[in-house]
């Protein structure tokens, strides 16, 4: 594992630069009318291939951190389907096509979506001189920050809608408790939480969405 982690670190230039120009396509792709077409189909694909190359980066496999990964891509997908089929948790929604196929109106892509963002967030956030506790406050907290960027975006390129109602507070405290129970067990667990892609990923979701917001913001003007 220490060899192939050596050999794909001396791709992490190349990595970073196809992350980059992957995401900012997109932000372009999903603008343009003429292009809209052929990227949203591209959306899941991204979310399942950001999460493999990230993944290579990882330093420390041991059967805890396999462990977490699979917590959170099931406690993501199903705290998803208790959502849209109840109404609880993050208040009443439900998945359009954006995201692509779906399981009990769910798109499994999402769970692997929490893993990602759980992880980067938990990554980041690992580097701050707090106590474990506060470290994993300040990565909830900045999962909900990212997630106010995601929401109309998300709305206005058919991931998912709120049936033409607001975003419910409840969204938000929702997020905010299902992360904080995911990276409690995440900065519990015994493995390094070490990843030099993960800033990187982080720092493209916001780009991303945030980027997104703006040409919103500018065309509604």
């Amino acid at each position: 594992m220490t060899s192939t982690i050596a050999s794909v670190d001396r791709y992490y230039s190349l990595a970073a630069t196809l992350l980059t120009l992957a995401y900012v396509a997109g932000i372009v792709g999903l603008q343009l009318p003429a292009l809209a077409p052929f990227f949203r189909p591209l959306v899941p694909v991204n979310l399942v291939v950001s999460l493999v190359v990230l993944l290579l980066y990882h330093t420390d496999w041991r059967p805890s951190f396999v462990f977490y990964a699979v917590l959170a891509v099931l406690t993501g997908f199903f705290v998803e389907v208790l959502g849209v089929q109840t109404g609880y948790v993050f208040g009443r929604y439900a998945y359009d096509t954006g995201l692509g196929d779906q399981l009990w109106a769910v798109p499994p892509v999402i769970g692997l979506n929490w893993l990602t963002l759980s992880y980067c967030c938990g990554t980041v956030c690992d580097r701050l001189p707090f106590p474990i506790y506060m470290k994993a406050i300040a990565a909830a907290t900045l999962m909900v920050v990212l997630d106010i960027f995601i929401e109309p975006v998300a709305i206005r390129l058919n991931f998912w809608t709120w049936f033409g109602q607001p975003v419910p507070i409840r969204n938000y405290v929702g997020w905010w408790l299902v992360s904080l129970a995911l990276l409690a067990i995440w900065y519990g667990l015994p493995f390094q939480k070490k990843n030099r892609l993960a800033t990187l990923m982080l720092l493209l979701q916001f780009v991303f969405f945030v980027g997104h917001n703006i040409i919103f913001l500018l065309q509604s003007r």
